[in-house]
Order: C-alpha cells, then sequence, then structure tokens
C-alpha cells in the first residue's frame, strides 16, 4: 500500500491510500474524511459538495460528501457535531492508516478511524471507534455513514422466504420515517431486496431502516457496484427502532449507514464498528430479482 499527501478538493494536505486496484482520500484539515474512494483512475463513487469542499476550522456542520462517523440516536448538535479541524495521523507497522480527531467540546467524544487497505485487491478495512473523554457516561452507537454518489441505486437484501407454516413469528424491523413514501417510484420493495433509486428529480428526501442480518448492503452505479459489510449481532438493541442498516436519499446523493448497537460508554470507555468495502467493475445485474440475486451471489461468493 503507497501512501502520499496531496491536494485535492481544495485541501492541501490529504491523505492518498492505493494499490493497482483502488485508491482512496481521506482528509486531515477537517474529518477524518474518507472523501474518495474508486477504482484507480475511475470516478469517485462517493458524493462530494462542491459549496463545502475545501473549506475548514468554521464553527458550523459540514457534510462534505464522502465517509464520515457520527453518533446515533440521531440528535442535533449532538449527532452533526462540527469536524472542522485538523486531525492526526500516523502509519502503523502494518501499513495501517490511524486518523485521530480532537476531542469535540460539545460532546467530550472522541472519534477515530482505522483504515486498512489490501495490499492488491479492492477491499477496504475501516474500523471506527469513539471514545467517550467526558465525565459522565454516554449513551450511543456508532454510527458509519457513506455518501454515495448520484445515478445509482441501493439494495438490501430480504430476509429468506419462510411459509408461514414454519414460522408464525416476525423475522425483523422494517422502521420508515415520518417522510417516507412507499409508493414513490425510487422504491423497489421486491421478495428478495429493496432498492432505492437515487434521482435528483426525485420529490424530496427518502429513508428506511432495517435489521439486516445478512450483514451487507451494496450501490450500484452503472457497471460498478460498492458493497459494505457489517456485523448483525444477535439479540443486541439497535438505534431507530432496531436498525443495524439504514438508506436515505435526496437529490444530491444517496447514503448507504450501517449502525453498531447502543452501548453505554463510561468515562474513559471506547467502542468500535467494523465495516469492510468492496468495489467491482464491469457487473451486469439483470432485470429481474434472479438475476440481480445470481450477479450478487458471485460478488458475494468472491469475498467471503
Amino acid at each position: 500500500m503507497a501512501a502520499v499527501i496531496i491536494p485535492y478538493a481544495g485541501w492541501q494536505k490529504c491523505l492518498r491510500l492505493s494499490n493497482p486496484a483502488i485508491d482512496l482520500v481521506i482528509t486531515t484539515e477537517v474529518g477524518p474524511r474518507i472523501i474518495r474512494f474508486g477504482l484507480t483512475g475511475g470516478p469517485n463513487e462517493f458524493a462530494e459538495y462542491p459549496d463545502q469542499v475545501g473549506t475548514s476550522g468554521d464553527a458550523a456542520y459540514h457534510s462534505y460528501g464522502g465517509h464520515r462517523l457520527w453518533v446515533a440516536p440521531e440528535e442535533n448538535g449532538r449527532t452533526n457535531h462540527p469536524d472542522n479541524l485538523p486531525v492526526g495521523w500516523k502509519i502503523e507497522e502494518d501499513g495501517e492508516m490511524v486518523l485521530l480527531a480532537p476531542v469535540e467540546k460539545g460532546t467530550q467524544l472522541q472519534k477515530q478511524l482505522r483504515v486498512q487497505l489490501d495490499p492488491v485487491k479492492p477491499h477496504v478495512t475501516v474500523i471506527h471507534r469513539i471514545t467517550n473523554r467526558g465525565k459522565a457516561d454516554a449513551v450511543l452507537a456508532p454510527w458509519a455513514v457513506t455518501v454515495m454518489a448520484p445515478g445509482g441505486r441501493a439494495i438490501i437484501p430480504q430476509e429468506p422466504f419462510v411459509a408461514h407454516s414454519k414460522r408464525v413469528l416476525p423475522v425483523r424491523p422494517v422502521v420508515l420515517w415520518g417522510y417516507t413514501r412507499m409508493k414513490d417510484l425510487r422504491w423497489t420493495w421486491g421478495d428478495r431486496f429493496i432498492q432505492l433509486r437515487q434521482d435528483a428529480a426525485g420529490d424530496g428526501p427518502q429513508k428506511m431502516g432495517a435489521l439486516v442480518t445478512a450483514g451487507w448492503a451494496a450501490y450500484a452505479n452503472g457497471d460498478r457496484i460498492f458493497l459494505k459489510r457489517f456485523d448483525c449481532t444477535p439479540g443486541a438493541s439497535y438505534p431507530d427502532f432496531g436498525c443495524n442498516l439504514e438508506i436515505f436519499t435526496n437529490h444530491r446523493m444517496l447514503e448507504v449507514e450501517s449502525l453498531g448497537p447502543v452501548t453505554t460508554l463510561s468515562p474513559g470507555k471506547s467502542v468500535t464498528h467494523r465495516e469492510d468495502w468492496y468495489l467491482f467493475s464491469g457487473i451486469q445485474l439483470g432485470g429481474s430479482e434472479d438475476a440481480l440475486a445470481s450477479a450478487l451471489a458471485t460478488i458475494l461468493s468472491r469475498i467471503s
């Protein structure tokens, strides 16, 4: 893995990690944010906001785009605490990149990202860590938010079909927000997958969440598929009526968000949340759920 300091999107000190297959760019003047992730020489799979990138130091929250670490449940001022200050960083002997943000004055939380890029494969491991630097307990869940570039669709697996004669109890929650319109044409509520399409002409934002026991979600854009894997801990208490995965879209992007269990952090204690990212190209998903299932099964078999 190569790591170099480069200017990017108006920031002067970003870290570029690369292997022969993929590259990513991490901000150090704000964040930390993984602002770019894509095939080497290819487009950024993550969204960037031209009106926000390159800025730093002010007191307002900026989304910037890219990938960020939040805390759930969502609370204005706590979840979206500004991350506009420089971050510390180092490279471990095994090549892992460690990025540490300052302690947040408003929350007394400190966020860290540990990023490990596979030497050859299109695979990145991101360990999210939140530490309570305050004097009182903090109740929270780590929330990893990936802001995808426009024009694609999110794909969430449904639970396997079980006949009523075999099981009468529910298998998982599917959670809706007050502004979720199930008839919105951006949604496809299928038997095997739930899909949400990003559309610049869409009528307002849309969001849903679920407990995804399969532990993965994907975003297809063109012939490329971004897939993230995450844990589903049996019996754990997840935020938002039990969601470990949420998707949100508006006119300029779509977010694929995984969440860890709700945790009570005593002073000095930390919680971690792992995601594994994969990126594939030349993928034809087809127009039916069977074709989609076949293509995704091939991808999943390659990374299992």
